[in-house]
């Protein structure tokens, strides 16, 4: 593969995030009665502040583990759209390490994010387990699975960790050893992004630099050819899903511990789905999920921003993650460039 076959996805990508600005710029057009000024608010206004460039950061951090999973499983051809119901359950359940053990800070923050990995290996072995045994299909199953954490996670916080005193649907406060230090003075930012970076390089040593990624990438290359090789894929789509469900349990845990003083999801929060994106954005590579993990930070401020200081209204942000989905899921999208490329001697 030369260096013009390597240079087209990041052309597709590129291309795809134009065409989503322009689409930005057509929305604000249409709603807006300052345009220009809207525009740039969206644009230019989360690097304006040291507070905003922060958001950006601390929206990335859970999706960073939420779009490393996803890029797990895309790169076995896995389809489980489970992340939602991950992050839910292992948020709920690692609250109660959270509010009602007393440990010293480190420890109780690392045991945390330990389990919250746990619970997503545990939850992710279903899926894995009927696509791996029957056959069946992890996108059915892993939705089915978001609804059942969900309600089983509600169940949790009104009947165990509802503070009654609180005025609202929300646990008891974490004990304040839970609290991950920032490392960013002026921010919100804390340890959980050198977590989060960790976890980054872990999983590309893993997916390029071992046998198992070896094992995980062919299957899901053509796994016709792993059988044939000698390849466990009944092995590969239990590792992948074993690995992502950690990865998401850890984003759950991390975000819990990190923005929250108490657990207060009532719905699901939504990262689950965002690594989709992410995962797409990045083609799959660990490393490209930080730039990508970023950049959905980025529009998530923008508009936010835009809504509030403008006419604008942030539901600007969904119209746009559609844009990019659909453009970057297309398998049509710039063939011609990529065909005019084979045609010119790029092979």
């Amino acid at each position: 593969m030369d260096n013009k076959s390597r240079l087209f996805p990041v052309v597709r990508t590129a291309a795809a995030l134009l065409i989503s600005f322009a689409t930005a710029f057509l929305i604000i057009v249409c709603v807006s009665k300052t345009p220009l000024e809207s525009f740039y608010i969206f644009a230019i206004g989360p690097f304006t502040k040291m507070r905003y460039i922060g958001n950006i950061v601390e929206y990335a951090i859970p999706v960073i583990f939420s779009g490393l999973g996803m890029a797990v499983l895309f790169q076995a051809k896995l389809v489980n759209l489970g992340g939602e119901g991950v992050f839910y359950i292992s948020a709920a359940i690692v609250s109660f390490a959270a509010i009602f053990f007393i440990m010293p800070a480190f420890i109780h923050q690392s045991a945390i994010i330990l389990l919250g990995a746990v619970i997503g290996m545990a939850v992710m072995s279903i899926p894995a387990f009927l696509r791996a045994k029957y056959n069946g299909s992890e996108l059915v199953s892993s939705l089915m699975l978001n609804s059942i954490l969900l309600g089983v996670g509600q169940y949790l916080l009104n009947t165990k960790l509802r503070d009654s005193n609180a005025g609202a649907q929300v646990s008891y406060k974490f004990v304040p050893s839970t609290a991950m230090p920032v490392i960013v003075p002026g921010t919100k930012i804390t340890s959980g992004l050198l977590v989060a970076l960790a976890s980054v390089l872990i999983v590309y040593i893993l997916l390029y630099k071992t046998k198992w990624g070896y094992m995980l990438r062919m299957s899901g290359i053509n796994d016709e050819f792993a059988k044939y090789s000698g390849i466990s894929t009944f092995a590969a789509v239990v590792l992948a899903h074993l690995v992502a469900g950690a990865l998401m349990g850890m984003g759950g845990a991390v975000e819990t511990i990190s923005m929250h003083k108490r657990f207060e999801w009532t719905a699901l929060p939504g990262y689950g789905f965002e690594g989709c994106m992410i995962a797409m954005l990045a083609n799959n590579n660990p490393i490209g999920v930080i730039g990508a993990s970023l950049f959905v930070g980025y529009l998530h401020i923008g508009a936010d921003l835009v809504a509030r200081l403008s006419d604008v209204p942030t539901e600007m942000i969904a119209v746009l993650q559609c844009v990019i989905l659909l453009l970057v899921s297309a398998e049509g999208f710039l063939q011609g460039l990529r065909q005019r490329w084979i045609e010119q001697g790029v092979k």
